[in-house]
């Protein structure tokens, strides 16, 4: 699969032939295994700091996963160098913090749209540009979590490029950054559903160099309610993964009606 050393990207160490044109993007390395265990067949292509790169088949549909580390600065990076190699199409298959009190812990978050509350995006463009998700990788988020049974939510989701402050949890010896005491309620207050740490600069980066994106996110902590489990955490990557495989359908089933768009009238 390897192709001329000129050609190998510095950060993620992959060449064109490594990747398929859909890559899921979980963030630490190690879920890189939970995804491809749900897979008919998988191959570690690459591995190089944060970044961990593996490419087979879902139902028989060619797919990649690409660890992207914690934050938008090292996500953005992932997307700018498989782009390079390929890749047009990324689902984030994450975890998050639900905002709103009736999400349950274990649920799962379809981003359509982002708050670019992290600083990785304004470096490419404007900040009312928006961050949305593609709407065909919507469709298919939400078809594949149906299909299995998963509760789901969709809605606005805010990322941030802080764990801590940036999401109004305590820093060191208590501190706490200014307007932390209201933010989580003003969030609440917009019908944002959720909180994480890489969506918005993917969603921009896919917007801007004309390829599509999503993501999908199990909920671990309810910053209403204050639950915090570990729980659920394959789901997003069997939702990103089935949502894969159906993309891979649609897109056929476009090109064959000779559509320039996705749409309700191709149902599966």
């Amino acid at each position: 699969m390897a192709s001329d050393a000129t050609d190998r990207q510095y950060h993620l160490d992959v060449a064109p032939g490594d990747v398929a044109d859909t890559v899921l993007l979980p963030g630490d390395p190690e879920r890189v295994a939970i995804v491809t265990d749900r897979w008919d067949d998988a191959e570690t292509v690459a591995e190089h700091r944060e970044y961990r790169t593996a490419t087979g088949t879902y139902e028989g549909a060619p797919l990649s996963v690409t660890s992207t580390g914690i934050g938008s600065p090292s996500a953005a990076i992932a997307v700018e160098e498989l782009a390079r190699v390929g890749a047009e199409t990324f689902l984030r298959v994450g975890s998050c913090g639900a905002l709103q009190p009736e999400m349950d812990v274990g649920d799962l978050v379809i981003t359509t749209g982002a708050v670019r509350g992290e600083g990785t995006s304004e470096e490419y463009v404007r900040e009312d540009y928006p961050a949305v998700a593609d709407h065909a990788v919507v469709s298919a988020l939400v078809a594949a979590a149906e299909r299995l049974g998963y509760d789901y939510h969709c809605g606005v989701t805010m990322s941030t490029d802080s764990f801590y402050a940036g999401q109004a949890r305590e820093g060191f010896e208590g501190f706490e950054a200014a307007g932390s005491d209201t933010l989580l309620d003003d969030l609440r207050a917009a019908n944002v559903k959720n909180v994480e740490m890489e969506a918005s600069s993917i969603l921009t980066l896919a917007n801007l160099y004309g390829l599509r994106a999503g993501a999908v996110c199990t909920v671990f902590a309810n910053r209403s309610t204050g639950e915090f489990r570990t729980e659920g955490e394959g789901r997003a990557a069997e939702v990103g993964s089935l949502a894969a495989a159906l993309l891979h359908e649609m897109d056929e089933r476009r090109t064959e009606a000779g559509a320039d768009a996705w749409h309700a009238d191709l149902s599966l």
